[in-house]
């Protein structure tokens, strides 16, 4: 079942290593089948060095498991809310990388403060509200889902303009077209973050509290890559 789909999940969460995004049996990645309305997604808890394409565990949108051995993924409700809630996505990915870690840990956006975050966002990376205990200790992970939704609608963030989001304490969730996007987003995303806490050390100390992105050139650096007037890199 879905077999294409399993393997390009496997290799997906395969490179969360090898681009040092993960270590133990921290993160995942999943991918949706839009057609059938199916989800393949990482098992929880097991090691990547022994983690096999059979391994990964197809859900519906109930989360109810319909192929697989192994339980999926914790983080699945999440998953699930996010493809429910942003219906052109395609893939999902949760780390615990450092650099974005300390952002969300700190409970704070990620500001836009040059060129290269203009590349890859829209505008500042946003940090969620905290989950209350009553969230935390009711369905927690879909809980996450929700609230992530949430903050992109309570900002008017597109998701396609945006595709990363910090989780108050806790990690950075990204997505894009299909599980490879999202993978490339969630290595963007942590180069972003050490570049925004440098940048924020300089200016630190240097006494310079004029730090930021002009509009302009946040437009100009985002829409010369996105959109229909596109025009960095081969047709």
């Amino acid at each position: 079942m879905l077999k294409e789909l399993r393997q390009k999940v496997f290799d997906a969460n395969l490179k969360l290593v090898e681009y040092n995004l993960v270590v133990l049996t921290w993160g995942n990645v999943s991918a949706i089948d839009r057609k059938s309305g199916l989800v393949v997604i990482k098992p929880s808890g097991v090691p990547y060095d022994s983690m096999t394409v059979d391994d990964m565990v197809i859900v519906d949108l109930r989360g109810n498991v319909v192929y697989g051995k192994l339980n999926p993924s914790s983080d699945t409700p999440t998953h699930i809310e996010l493809y429910r809630r942003f219906p052109e996505i395609g893939g999902i990915v949760h780390t615990h990388s450092p650099w974005a870690v300390s952002w969300a840990q700190a409970g704070r956006d990620i500001p836009a403060y040059g060129t290269t975050h203009a590349d890859f966002a829209f505008g500042d990376i946003p940090c969620t509200r905290g989950l209350s205990e009553e969230e935390v200790n009711g369905e927690y992970e879909l809980n996450t889902g929700i609230v992530i939704a949430e903050e992109f609608e309570k900002r008017g963030i597109n998701p396609e303009e945006c595709p990363a989001v910090l989780v108050h304490r806790h990690g950075p969730f990204t997505w894009g077209r299909d599980e490879s996007k999202a993978v490339e987003n969630a290595l963007i995303l942590e180069e972003v973050a050490k570049m925004a806490y440098q940048t924020e050390s300089v200016a630190t100390l240097s006494g310079d509290s004029d730090v930021g992105i002009e509009k302009y050139l946040l437009d100009k650096h985002y829409l010369r890559k996105h959109g229909k007037n596109a025009y960095y890199g081969q047709k």
